[in-house]
Protein backbone atom coordinates (compact mmCIF):
# COMPACT_ATOMS: atom_id res chain seq x y z
CA UNK A 1 0.00 0.00 0.00
CA UNK A 2 1.08 3.44 -0.61
CA UNK A 3 1.73 5.95 2.42
CA UNK A 4 -0.92 8.97 2.12
CA UNK A 5 -0.77 12.27 4.62
CA UNK A 6 -4.21 14.06 5.67
CA UNK A 7 -4.16 17.21 4.09
CA UNK A 8 -4.38 20.45 6.88
CA UNK A 9 -7.95 21.39 6.71
CA UNK A 10 -9.69 23.58 9.85
CA UNK A 11 -12.88 22.06 11.46
CA UNK A 12 -15.13 23.60 14.28
CA UNK A 13 -15.38 21.35 17.53
CA UNK A 14 -16.77 21.79 20.80
CA UNK A 15 -16.41 19.68 23.60
CA UNK A 16 -19.53 18.21 25.40
CA UNK A 17 -19.79 18.92 29.55
CA UNK A 18 -22.50 18.74 31.70
CA UNK A 19 -22.47 23.00 31.29
CA UNK A 20 -22.37 22.91 28.17
CA UNK A 21 -24.87 20.03 26.65
CA UNK A 22 -28.19 21.36 26.18
CA UNK A 23 -27.06 25.05 24.34
CA UNK A 24 -24.74 22.52 21.93
CA UNK A 25 -28.18 20.74 21.28
CA UNK A 26 -30.13 24.36 20.45
CA UNK A 27 -27.08 25.59 18.66
CA UNK A 28 -26.93 22.25 15.89
CA UNK A 29 -30.73 21.61 15.80
CA UNK A 30 -30.97 25.34 14.23
CA UNK A 31 -28.59 23.71 11.35
CA UNK A 32 -29.18 20.38 11.14
CA UNK A 33 -32.98 19.26 13.18
CA UNK A 34 -32.85 15.77 14.65
CA UNK A 35 -30.16 15.96 17.99
CA UNK A 36 -31.59 14.06 20.67
CA UNK A 37 -30.53 13.64 24.22
CA UNK A 38 -29.44 10.81 26.17
CA UNK A 39 -30.94 11.00 30.02
CA UNK A 40 -28.87 8.24 31.73
CA UNK A 41 -28.18 10.11 34.90
CA UNK A 42 -31.08 10.66 37.72
CA UNK A 43 -28.87 12.72 40.37
CA UNK A 44 -30.64 14.58 42.99
CA UNK A 45 -32.15 16.92 41.91
CA UNK A 46 -33.31 16.15 38.34
CA UNK A 47 -32.63 14.26 35.62
CA UNK A 48 -29.31 14.98 33.76
CA UNK A 49 -28.34 14.37 30.25
CA UNK A 50 -25.23 11.80 29.51
CA UNK A 51 -24.70 12.83 26.09
CA UNK A 52 -26.25 13.01 23.28
CA UNK A 53 -27.32 11.04 19.35
CA UNK A 54 -25.83 12.99 16.48
CA UNK A 55 -27.40 12.04 12.81
CA UNK A 56 -24.19 11.97 10.59
CA UNK A 57 -23.29 10.46 7.57
CA UNK A 58 -23.24 7.10 8.84
CA UNK A 59 -26.89 6.93 10.73
CA UNK A 60 -27.40 7.91 14.78
CA UNK A 61 -24.36 8.08 16.75
CA UNK A 62 -23.84 8.46 20.50
CA UNK A 63 -21.79 11.34 21.70
CA UNK A 64 -21.07 11.38 25.43
CA UNK A 65 -19.98 14.14 27.77
CA UNK A 66 -16.47 14.74 27.25
CA UNK A 67 -16.24 13.87 23.60
CA UNK A 68 -15.96 16.18 21.28
CA UNK A 69 -18.62 17.29 18.47
CA UNK A 70 -16.85 17.90 15.11
CA UNK A 71 -18.53 19.71 12.09
CA UNK A 72 -16.34 18.53 8.69
CA UNK A 73 -15.43 20.56 5.46
CA UNK A 74 -19.22 19.67 4.37
CA UNK A 75 -20.79 20.49 7.51
CA UNK A 76 -21.57 17.04 8.39
CA UNK A 77 -21.60 16.95 11.85
CA UNK A 78 -19.56 13.46 13.89
CA UNK A 79 -18.40 12.23 17.69
CA UNK A 80 -14.91 11.86 18.50
CA UNK A 81 -13.49 10.38 21.86
CA UNK A 82 -11.09 12.89 23.56
CA UNK A 83 -8.05 10.82 22.85
CA UNK A 84 -8.58 10.42 19.68
CA UNK A 85 -9.32 14.28 19.16
CA UNK A 86 -6.17 15.11 20.71
CA UNK A 87 -4.02 13.25 18.40
CA UNK A 88 -5.57 14.51 15.62
CA UNK A 89 -6.36 18.02 15.91
CA UNK A 90 -4.14 21.32 17.42
CA UNK A 91 -5.85 24.70 17.91
CA UNK A 92 -5.61 27.53 15.56
CA UNK A 93 -3.99 30.48 15.92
Amino acid sequence: MKKFRKKPVEIEAVQITKDNIYTVQDQVNETLPGVKMIKLSYPAGGIHADGMLIPTLEGKMKCSLGDYLIRGVKGELYPCKPDIFELTYEPVQ
